[in-house]
Order: structure tokens, then C-alpha cells, then sequence
């Protein structure tokens, strides 16, 4: 699809489709995390599909609780990655979620050190077969990689 055939939306209707407010839309411009792809005969700004993505990809970190300025660096690092380079961007995606679980194990630390014996056996019982599946799965991954 060339560039005069992708849709292009005003801030009202990508605040819309994105589900967020315009202001909110404004303000992520005016900070530099994402960009109008070009502006209109009568100075709109007009934004792509790409745009969604990032947006996305902003609601996300935010859920993930990452501060702006750490959404911003991680924007510019994930503006890197091209379109063809899918598997970069599910490694970046892993590496993320492996970041917010490990923010999130740290919270439930003090939790699970105030469990007594018998429920923390009965809880680790549940996620063991669980985590080790997913840590031997990502190290085959990173062997087939040679990144090991």
C-alpha cells in the first residue's frame, strides 16, 4: 500500500478508534511519542495506522506501570525495528513482559515470605510447572539463536 492510499486520521477520529481523548492525543504529540505522519490543505494533523500501534504499545507500558520518560526511551528503541523484523519486535515484546513480571515478583516477595509452609508449598505447586516450562522454552529459543 503506498502512502496516498493509507488511511489518515484526524485527532478526533484516532482518539475514537484508540479509545483514548484528544487531549490525551495532543499531549503524547507534544511530547514526542508519536508523530503526525503529515498535515492536511488546511493544517490538520493527520495520523496513520502506525500511529495506533504505538498508542497501543503506550497504553501497554503504561499498564506495566513504566514512567513517560521510560516509554519514551523504549519508543525510540522499538522505532528501530522494522516492519520486516518481526521477530525482534516479539523479542522486544518478551523482554517487556519479562520485565513486568519480574517488577511484579518483586512486589509479591514480601507476600509470599509471610506465607506459612503449607501455602506457599500449595502456591508454588500451581506456577512451578508453569515457569519452568516457559524458562525451558525460552532457553531452547535462545540456543536455536546461539545466543547461548
Amino acid at each position: 500500500m503506498t502512502l496516498a492510499n493509507k488511511p489518515l486520521y484526524r485527532i478526533g477520529e484516532l482518539a475514537k478508534i484508540a479509545d483514548i481523548s484528544p487531549r490525551t492525543i495532543d499531549f503524547y504529540t507534544s511530547m514526542g511519542l508519536i508523530e503526525p505522519e503529515r498535515r492536511s490543505a488546511k493544517n490538520y494533523r493527520l495520523y496513520s495506522d502506525d500511529t495506533l500501534l504505538r498508542l497501543k504499545r503506550i497504553d501497554q507500558l503504561k499498564k506495566d506501570k513504566y514512567t513517560l520518560d521510560e516509554i519514551r526511551a523504549s519508543l525510540k528503541d522499538w522505532r528501530k525495528i522494522s516492519a520486516e523484523e518481526e521477530v525482534s519486535s516479539k523479542l522486544t515484546d518478551l523482554q517487556l513482559q519479562l520485565e513486568r513480571l519480574q517488577r511484579e515478583v518483586q512486589e509479591l516477595e514480601p507476600v509470599i515470605n509471610q506465607l506459612k509452609p503449607k501455602q506457599a508449598q500449595k502456591l508454588f505447586k500451581r506456577i512451578v510447572p508453569q515457569s519452568a516450562a516457559c524458562v525451558e522454552a525460552l532457553m531452547l529459543l535462545m540456543n536455536k539463536s546461539g545466543l547461548m
